[in-house]
């Protein structure tokens, strides 16, 4: 705990491994097991309870509870676990569950996460890096989320849905079913609403235009031909060869379990 700082109100288990540089606010239970990475900060007021990993330069806000159990009525007590990578943002009353026995008994997030605000992820998560969650936005169990997506504000997602990389979800959507790769959705009363490739979020994350323009031909023929997904794959593979876009999509179909969201109205 060198050079750490632990206000005496905090109540730190002997368990606990603290790294170089950290900051463990006022009113904070830090449990078992837990293993707080250097120039981290837990803010006052703060849970992170047993069995945590949280990485280096990450930082907590008031009134957060992480790595407590999961909400699933099948849970028994079994040892379960969080792992949380470097550098991650989680806003005031956000919520991170441990995994369950049966879901792998991990929930494990990558680095560089931005969880706004009553932000809930729950047991098993798979969470890649760069995402962000805005305020509310919740997933249930077993939700796999790849890198530089985006979940809009009070969002919801049904659990064992996949949200594919750099996708946008707008705020209010509730997903019922995986969201490929790139996609910009949302959903107004009984409509989803397409809006072609999240363009401004992918050159943000580094990907070129040219990248941009093949992913939005793909993207036209899944969402606005009369299609079902097995002639939309057919076509792809005619249209596509030797293309690294649309293997990114045809990968992301051949794993689906739930089936891919499709029942949009698209913008012209």
């Amino acid at each position: 705990m060198t050079d750490s700082v632990i206000h005496p109100t905090a109540v730190v288990s002997p368990g606990a491994r603290i790294g170089k540089n950290v900051k463990i606010g006022q009113f904070t239970m830090v449990g078992d097991n837990v293993e707080i990475g250097d120039n981290s900060e837990i803010m006052h007021h703060s849970v992170i309870d047993k069995n945590t990993k949280l990485g280096k330069g990450s930082k907590i806000y008031p009134f957060s509870s992480i790595g407590t159990d999961p909400q699933d009525i099948t849970y028994k007590g079994e040892e379960t676990f969080l792992e949380i990578g470097d550098n991650n943002l989680v806003r005031e009353f956000t919520t991170i569950n441990r995994g369950t026995e049966k879901g792998g008994s991990i929930t494990k997030i990558g680095d560089n996460n931005y969880f706004l605000a009553y932000t809930h992820i729950a047991h098993d998560c798979m969470i890649g890096n760069n995402t962000l969650f805005t305020n509310g936005a919740t997933l249930a169990g077993h939700v796999e989320v790849e890198d530089f997506a985006v979940i809009g504000a009070f969002s919801s997602v049904h659990q064992y849905v996949r949200i594919g990389r750099n996708s946008y979800i707008g705020a209010y959507t509730i997903i019922e079913q995986d969201v490929l790769p790139f996609v910009k959705i949302s959903q107004s009363r009984d409509n989803y609403n397409y809006y072609g490739p999240n363009s401004i979020g992918m050159l943000r994350s580094g990907i070129t235009r040219e990248f941009i323009n093949i992913i939005r031909d793909i993207l036209n023929i899944i969402y606005k031909e009369d299609l079902n997904t097995s002639q939309a794959v057919d076509k792809l593979k005619l249209l596509f060869t030797d293309s690294p876009e649309v293997d990114v999509i045809l990968e992301f179909l051949a794993k689906t379990k739930r089936g891919v969201l499709k029942n949009f109205k698209t913008e012209k």
